[in-house]
């Protein structure tokens, strides 16, 4: 089975995440995606497989979305995915990626509901 853990090992949460998985028995591949980045192609593909959109994986703490003006609620959605390829940290965490689709683990548990 397939399972990937998009990670901050830095965030507490996305830790858990991590930890929960393999302590259910499974191996997920860690990508910590400050380090990797994203791409456009990427973070649209999640999305599609998501019960959310870009504003819902939009991290706004400890985050440049204030001043980039991400937080308007007339923001496109072009300009919110050039910004999370830009600043990976604009990306909230972790995203699981199992093989029933792709789920923000928070709280922690929503990391079971796509395996």
């Amino acid at each position: 089975m397939s399972l990937t853990v998009y990670h901050n090992p830095k965030c507490s949460t996305s830790t858990k995440v991590v930890n929960l998985l393999r302590e259910a028995g499974h191996a997920p591949t860690v990508v910590e995606y400050l380090k990797t980045g994203w791409t456009r192609e990427q973070l649209l593909d999640l999305v599609k497989r998501s019960d959310t959109d870009l504003k819902g994986l939009l991290r706004e703490r400890g985050t440049p979305a204030k001043e980039l003006g991400l937080l308007n609620a007339d923001v496109s959605d072009e300009a919110l995915l050039a910004a999370m390829v830009e600043h990976p940290i604009l990306v909230n965490r972790p995203i699981v990626d199992g093989p029933k689709g792709v789920v923000l683990a928070r709280p922690v548990e929503k990391a079971l509901t796509v395996i």
